[in-house]
């Protein structure tokens, strides 16, 4: 009765609706909380944990459940076309980061690459396949009118923004610059990248991850600038017509 009332519970829990499974961690957590005051033996929580870990999440010692990275909520992707690259990259970023930090952060340079053609087929920009990552951030920017010279109005507009704007395109660009160096899965490296571990992953797959959700948050936003018509500054007056 309890695993038919937990898979009800679970099966209509949204599982890419950030708010929604947060709310549901909070659930999993009274669940450990009253299975350890219950007095419960063996590893069942150093299990728990090690799955908890490989979907980007972390207990700590009072039961608490939190995320190491925060997901990219993709429940707003089925309002696009075209999207399978971007979750099998996504999937393949989540899988590897605790096992195997170069293939992680190979996963997140082509995250971004995904990302950015998303964007770009969107408004039916037209894309060229050998362009490299930092100009088709770049181009994915601007097309979404997130670049610097983008003139827009409201808080899009201001340069605190832009300054914000222009830092996570550096991160973005960074991530691809740090594969690039062998660091990361794709050049057929001849050894394993040394000192390479998981806070390195981490460290690729947030920051991919940030740009990301910018991107796709913003392409999906009705209000979004790049979505707004624009509008002549100094109307055509209207012609006066004399009657004879």
């Amino acid at each position: 009765m309890r695993r038919t009332t937990f898979e009800s519970y679970a099966t209509a829990v949204d599982w890419t609706d950030y708010s929604q499974v947060s709310r549901a961690l909070l659930v999993f957590e009274d669940f450990i909380r009253y299975y350890r005051q219950s007095g419960w033996e063996g590893n069942w929580l150093e299990e728990v944990s090690v799955k908890l870990e490989r979907d980007g999440l972390s207990v700590d010692g009072r039961g608490r459940i939190s995320w190491l990275r925060r997901p990219v909520t993709t429940g707003h992707l089925e309002k696009l076309t075209d999207t399978s690259s971007f979750l099998a990259e996504l999937e393949r970023v989540s899988r590897t980061i605790a096992d195997d930090p170069a293939a992680a952060i190979g996963s997140a340079k082509k995250l971004i690459e995904a990302t950015a053609k998303t964007v770009l087929r969107a408004p039916g920009v037209a894309i060229d396949e050998h362009t490299k990552v930092p100009a088709l951030v770049k181009q994915a920017q601007k097309a979404l009118h997130l670049d610097a010279s983008s003139v827009t109005p409201g808080p899009d507009g201001t340069d605190a923004v832009k300054k914000i704007l222009g830092g996570v395109a550096s991160i973005a660009v960074g991530m691809a610059e740090l594969r690039n160096r062998g660091y990361g899965t794709g050049h057929g490296q001849a050894s394993v990248p040394a000192n390479l571990g998981i806070r390195h992953a981490q460290l690729a797959a947030n920051a991919a991850i940030t740009w990301c959700q910018l991107m796709l948050d913003t392409l999906v936003n009705p209000a979004a600038p790049w979505k707004k018509s624009a509008v002549p500054a100094h109307p055509q007056a209207r012609t006066q017509t004399t009657v004879s």
